[in-house]
């Protein structure tokens, strides 16, 4: 099937602005990207109907192609819309329409939606730490934005959950608890809950959809208490053992729902739907297969970030213990850029946020800067200082996501682990967070204010205050935003996803090397060798260095000093090879990249800890972006 697909259209109705991109194999059998088309979602008055939408940002790929493709494509316009709607050959593999020429129609169409407000849950658990965090994964992981977590341990009565569910309105609910063949009681009560609240999902007159993903000797009593009132579906347990998560059934079944329950509610979904060549995927749902998908394949751990206005999406695939990578997303729905910067304000506090400013200011300036974004949250910053002040406030935002990630990407609560005395004594707790920076091998930076940076050395920059890197890791950052087109479209043509994604999508900044450790300012941190390159570089200090493989090789030593670590103990030097996406299996000594920035050393220890009252703070960030070569403010 893959041979027969040519030319691919996808689309992204995001809740403000559909975004359309054409891909089409060019000359040399490569899939890439040949253009791309926007235009304001039309979900809402006086549209009411997300298709109008899709047509103008396709019409807009339409004239673009008309006026110019790269070099390897055949020239002329392409004609992607047919009878008011998308032209495409193929659905579900099977041809469906034919074209009169070779630039006439798609051979294939999809499409991710998070147009109208996105899929909107709450979780039900029996344990807080246990069930409940585990269904909280699976919605999150799911594409879901999780609004509350109901558990029998919580510290809330009855009455309170009951007001809760009636308050917020889900579209569903996934309720989960027990192991296999455990307690059903618990899992009873729970269901009384949810029937008394009796609540309404936001869209339609329909059933509210219930997933129930608990100990499957309750399933029955479940169904029985919740009634006929309630649309019941049974899955496979998200805790089987306390030993082992199963949240792939769950997932499926959430995006089923989504797409039966959310999105046909929506005007102009239906149509959407028939016309697409496979079903429409939420958008941060795409988003975690392709980044999952992409790690699996290359055998990287791999953190991601989606930054916008009003939320930030944290995406990571780490390797578990066990061997296996673990997918994981949070949302952080109160922390973005535009409408919710002064829930950043809030949460982090104007110290924190004007501690990574190079220059002296008022905390109450900076509190009614913020205050004006709020209120007229499409405004740009006119000068430096506010785009310094927009980066402040985009550090914070990303720490604190990174931080509630953290909290959630853990192994599970719960099951019995295998301990060596020392770890004993330790009283090393089960439930760790699987993000360890020593082994992230790749970041990856989305949203305005990193994709649209006027420097890409200032998303480095920024990424590195708030995610603190440790050891040596790429950095990169996502161009215009594909990564949701791509995502959908690597679940039935990997291949091309992967090969738009490699060379449209991310932009390589390059290498950073971040030693772990505390020193004094001034004394020998680490050593970078290279063809070409011998660099010593003090602690205290970044230092940027061009690179290219061209000229200085395809390996980086770095050789720590004795109290520094870059991820094989301290003092021991670390050899990195050039990463390469064709060499097959990969080991764990290839993160060296060639990016727009260079070879980025970071000196300043981890954990990299600054503070309004910090000695020489103004000066230590004016030497910061001097090594960029980013100007400085007067």
């Amino acid at each position: 099937m893959s041979k027969d697909i040519r030319r691919i259209v996808a689309t992204d109705c995001g809740s403000t602005t559909t975004k359309a991109i054409l891909i089409e194999r060019n000359d040399q059998g490569e899939y890439r990207l040949v253009a791309r088309g926007e235009a304001p979602t039309t979900v809402e008055r006086p549209f009411e109907d997300v298709t109008i939408g899709v047509l103008n940002a396709l019409t807009e790929l339409e004239e673009i192609t008309e006026q110019t493709v790269p070099a390897g494509y055949e020239t002329g316009k392409r004609t992607l819309l047919k009878d008011g709607k998308v032209h495409r050959h193929l659905k579900d593999g099977n041809e469906v329409s034919t074209g009169t020429s070779s630039l006439d129609g798609a051979d294939m169409y999809v499409s991710t939606s998070s147009a109208g407000g996105g899929l909107q849950m709450m979780v039900a658990g029996v344990v807080k730490s246990m069930s409940a965090e585990s269904a909280e994964r699976a919605a999150l992981g799911a594409g879901a934005i999780l609004m509350d977590t109901l558990a029998v341990d919580d510290g809330r009565k009855d009455f309170q959950k009951v007001e809760r569910l009636r308050q917020l309105r889900p579209d569903i609910i996934l309720m989960s608890g027990g192991t296999d063949g455990g307690n059903v009681d618990r899992l009873v009560e729970m269901a009384e809950v949810i029937r008394r609240a009796d609540p309404k999902p936001r869209f339609g007159d329909m059933r509210l959809p219930v997933i129930y993903a608990g100990n499957n000797q309750a399933q029955e009593k479940v169904k029985a208490v919740l009634g006929a009132t309630i649309e019941t579906k049974v899955v496979e347990n998200l805790r089987p053992t306390l030993d082992r998560e199963n949240l792939g059934p769950a997932r499926e079944e959430i995006h089923e729902m989504f797409l039966e329950h959310v999105m046909q509610q929506a005007p102009g979904y239906s149509k959407l739907l028939d016309w697409a060549s496979e079903e429409v995927m939420a958008t941060p749902n795409a988003v975690g297969k392709l980044l999952k998908e992409y790690a699996v394949q290359e055998g990287i751990n791999v953190l991601g970030v989606d930054i916008g206005g009003a939320t930030t999406d944290v995406f990571s695939v780490f390797q578990a213990p066990d061997g296996e990578r673990i997918y994981n997303r949070t949302v952080s729905a109160n922390l973005g850029m535009s409408y919710s910067i002064c829930n950043v304000l809030k949460e982090a506090g104007v110290e924190n946020i004007a501690r990574w400013l190079p220059f002296t200011i008022d905390p109450a300036e900076v509190r009614n800067r913020l205050r004006n974004k709020m209120i007229r949250p499409t405004t740009i910053p006119q000068t430096y200082e506010d785009l310094l002040i927009e980066h402040a406030v985009s550090r914070e935002a990303l720490r604190l996501a990174f931080e509630h990630h953290k909290s959630l990407a853990r192994n599970l609560t719960g099951s019995a682990q295998q301990r060596d005395i020392g770890q004993i004594f330790n009283q090393q707790d089960s439930g760790q967070t699987l993000v360890n920076m020593l082994k992230l091998d790749m970041v990856i930076g989305s949203g305005g204010v990193l994709s649209h940076a006027p420097n890409r050395a200032q998303a480095a920059l920024m990424m590195m205050d708030a995610y603190q890197p440790e050891g040596i890791t790429m950095l990169t950052v996502d161009s215009i935003f594909m990564m949701p087109h791509l995502g959908v479209l690597s679940e039935h043509l990997y291949e091309a996803a992967k090969e738009v994604f490699e060379r449209d999508c991310i932009v390589r900044i390059g290498t950073c090397v971040a030693p772990v450790g505390q020193g004094k300012t001034g004394e020998a941190c680490v050593r970078v060798v290279a063809k070409g390159i011998d660099v010593t570089v003090p602690y205290g200090e970044i230092r940027v260095i061009p690179f290219s493989f061209a000229e200085n090789g395809d390996t980086l030593t770095v050789e720590p000093a004795k109290t520094f670590d870059v991820g094989e103990g301290k003092g021991k030097p670390v050899t990195v090879k050039r990463f390469d996406q064709s060499r097959g299996n990969r080991d764990q000594t290839t993160n060296l990249i060639e990016g727009t920035v260079g070879l980025i050393i970071d000196a300043r220890g981890r954990p990299y800890q600054i503070d309004l009252n910090s000695p020489n703070r103004i000066e230590g960030l004016r030497a910061n972006l001097a090594a960029f070569g980013l100007p400085l403010p007067k």
